[in-house]
């Protein structure tokens, strides 16, 4: 609805005189002092031109905060005309009966006659029933294609200078709609920190979706209004708290919560609403290689990669596909749960630590005597895992699990060092029999925008059962680079055939290739 402009020959003033004239008899007889105060502050300084904007703003900001009924709103309008003031329409909202708390009914006001100065609501709220419309912005022409080539939303948006008026349950309800709209624009993660403005990050870039910086109260307040009265307490008296948020069964959410020095602060990660094949990921030239890993029965598979480069989506590709084409059991490990695995081919146990366990060693080691064929394992981060881990694998079981590191190399001392010197042969030995392969990634931006996979895969065959034994990981290099009929593949090469490819640019090839021949030959 295109909202009618009034005449062009009334002045504020004139309108505002002729407002109080009319409304201070109303006033006077219905004995409602604080109502005309009300409207006073509604219209004062207004011109109609904007008003109607105005009463848009009104209505939209009064029904997702939960302080106005769509359907008294429409009654409301049939009554004073499509071109009322704004002072006209809070007014007889008051008269009628439909709104109580005058005090808010100010506080929106004041709102949304700094909105009706700039536009109107994206949608009308006389008409819409969708209550995430206002939290979906209008794009510009280079946002519009984008979105059209990756078939993202548009860019995501909220209304955080509306926080001090809106109650907690308009409040969870805004959220709600601002991770819809996130998830929808592609975007990784949603960033809500006391001190700074709001931002996403999308394709491993930073984007500011708001100017308004949070206060302390306002990122509490966000980032709590989710969270059961349980959860709540549990964060506020440890001041970090992980956990999984599923707003339905194809909405759902990674969640860290904390402290710092500022105040609250939250970090929502996205999760796919599917769960991809290997080939979609990028991996179409490794499936093979890949397949064959994952049709062993017993040994360690790694995957590994810096934070944010997908290795929880990798590995829930795997768990998938083991879900499919194998009958087992598999057992898997999370903190939290993200990609949830319908029993397919297979009987899926999923467990969380907190909920459902204590941490991922006790959780290992009940696993053992819980009749588990496979083990997914979401992070190998201390000993005691590490070790239960290597022990499940060899005693029968294939274990996956991922680590936070950048190559095969790499990889490998990680797992080793953990374990003391007098430990160091019989860890060796059984890494070196148990190990089945190594998956690195990395997420690289691409040329056409968003992001490619480069990946280093390194296969365990007796030269490098020999190396992991000796300790001689400075030799992995060579064995892997004549490894390559056998699946091997080295981060350098993945990366220099992207450039090649011109999949990546020069500046991301030369970020991400160490070798100083393949260097020297990109210009």
């Amino acid at each position: 609805m295109e909202p009618r402009k009034g005449p062009l020959n009334r002045t504020p003033d004139m309108l505002a005189t002729r407002y109080f004239r009319n409304r201070r008899a109303a006033c006077t007889a219905s004995a409602k002092g604080l109502a005309c105060g009300a409207a006073a502050t509604i219209v004062t300084g207004l011109g109609n031109s904007r008003m109607n904007n105005d009463v848009l703003w009104l209505v939209r900001l009064g029904i997702d905060q939960g302080l106005l009924e769509r359907e008294h709103c429409i009654a409301v309008r049939k009554k004073v005309g499509e071109a009322a003031e704004i002072g006209d329409f809070a007014q007889q909202l008051i008269d009628d009966g439909h709104v109580d708390d005058v005090a808010s009914l100010e506080k929106i006001a004041g709102l949304a006659m700094a909105k009706g100065q700039k536009s109107a609501p994206l949608s009308d709220p006389f008409e819409s029933s969708d209550t995430a419309a206002p939290f979906i912005p209008k794009q510009t022409a280079e946002q519009r294609k984008a979105s059209l080539a990756t078939n993202a939303g548009p860019v995501p948006h909220f209304d955080f200078d509306t926080l001090g008026v809106l109650d907690d349950g308009a409040l969870a309800a805004g959220l709600r709609g601002l991770l819809r709209a996130t998830a929808r624009h592609l975007a990784s993660d949603l960033h809500l920190s006391t001190g700074t403005r709001p931002f996403i990050r999308k394709n491993r870039q930073l984007t500011f979706i708001s100017d308004y910086k949070l206060t302390a109260d306002d990122a509490l307040r966000l980032n709590t209004a989710l969270l059961s009265e349980g959860q709540k307490k549990i964060f506020l008296q440890a001041k970090d708290y992980d956990y999984a948020l599923a707003l339905s069964a194809t909405d759902r959410y990674r969640v860290n919560l904390m402290f710092h020095k500022n105040g609250a602060a939250g970090s929502y990660r996205m999760v796919p609403d599917k769960v991809r094949t290997l080939a979609d990921l990028g991996y179409s030239a490794h499936i093979d290689t890949l397949k064959r890993l994952l049709s062993y029965h017993n040994g360690l598979i790694l995957i590994t990669g810096p934070v944010g480069s997908g290795k929880t989506t990798t590995l829930a590709s795997m768990v998938s596909y083991l879900n499919e084409t194998r009958t087992d059991h598999i057992i898997t490990v999370e903190d939290p749960i993200e990609v949830v695995q319908a029993a397919k081919g297979c009987n899926v146990t999923q467990r969380e630590v907190g909920p459902h366990t204590k941490s991922f060693f006790t959780a290992l080691k009940g696993a053992l005597r819980e009749d588990p064929d496979i083990i997914v394992i979401g992070e190998l981060r201390d000993l005691e895992t590490i070790e239960m881990a290597i022990t499940a694998s060899e005693t029968g079981h294939l274990v996956i699990g991922t680590m936070h590191t950048s190559d095969a190399a790499t990889t490998l001392n990680r797992l080793l060092d953990v374990f003391p010197p007098s430990q160091q042969t019989q860890i060796r030995a059984s890494v070196a029999e148990s190990l089945r392969g190594v998956v690195c990634q990395r997420l690289l931006p691409s040329t056409e925008g968003g992001l490619t996979l480069a990946c280093e895969i390194l296969i365990n065959n007796t030269a490098i059962q020999n190396l992991i034994r000796e300790g001689k990981a400075q030799g992995l290099r060579n064995t892997m680079e004549t490894g390559v009929r056998e699946g091997m593949c080295l981060m350098d090469n993945v990366v220099f055939a992207l450039w090649q490819g011109k999949k990546i640019t020069p500046e991301t090839a030369l970020a991400n290739i160490s070798n100083r021949v393949l260097r020297a030959k990109i210009s």
